[in-house]
């Protein structure tokens, strides 16, 4: 009986939806792993050895980070409403064209604070030890580009799908 069930597709919508809520866990893991990271590498940076805590976190750099890493999980919690959507077959929805917006204007909200800190770590540090923060901000711009790619390239092809279900649901 089983047989006949995975025959008429009962299992594929569980794959489907074991796919997406495991890309959530992803998405919350993620999450997670990066807010411990910013909570934590301030106190092992060498400068904070001879540092009270207050001086370690109210630096305006970090602070500029901080502010940086709000796009961050707002684009992170988009993405899980989008894989929310999915789960749900709501996918082509104005809600999940919407979210996918939201993710673009976040990873290009993160180049421009990148490319702040940059320029803050040109003016306050110069040649000396600027080339490791630089990589990083190289590393993180490129990586909020392919993503504000992808997302707008998505949200297109989402908005001329959502489009077409509109048009044929009128004609109906």
């Amino acid at each position: 009986m089983n047989l006949n069930m995975s025959a008429k597709g009962g299992s594929a919508s569980g794959g489907k939806r074991s796919s997406t809520i495991f890309l959530q866990v992803v998405i919350v893991a993620l999450g997670i792993g990066v807010l411990a990271l910013l909570i934590r590498f301030p106190l092992t940076e060498g400068r904070a050895a001879n540092l009270d805590l207050f001086s370690i976190y109210w630096d305006p750099f970090l602070a500029l980070v901080y502010l940086g890493s709000i796009p961050f999980f707002v684009a992170l919690y988009q993405a899980f409403k989008v894989l929310r959507y999915a789960g749900q077959n709501k996918i082509f929805s104005q809600a999940a064209v919407k979210a996918l917006r939201i993710i673009k204007y976040c990873a290009l909200t993160i180049i421009g604070f990148v490319v702040v800190e940059e320029i803050f770590i040109i003016l306050n540090h110069g040649s000396d030890d600027a080339a490791g923060g630089i990589a990083m901000g190289v590393f993180i711009t490129f990586g909020s580009i392919v993503v504000a790619t992808a997302a707008a390239m998505f949200e297109r092809i989402l908005q001329n799908a959502v489009d077409i279900k509109s048009e044929n649901d009128l004609t109906v």
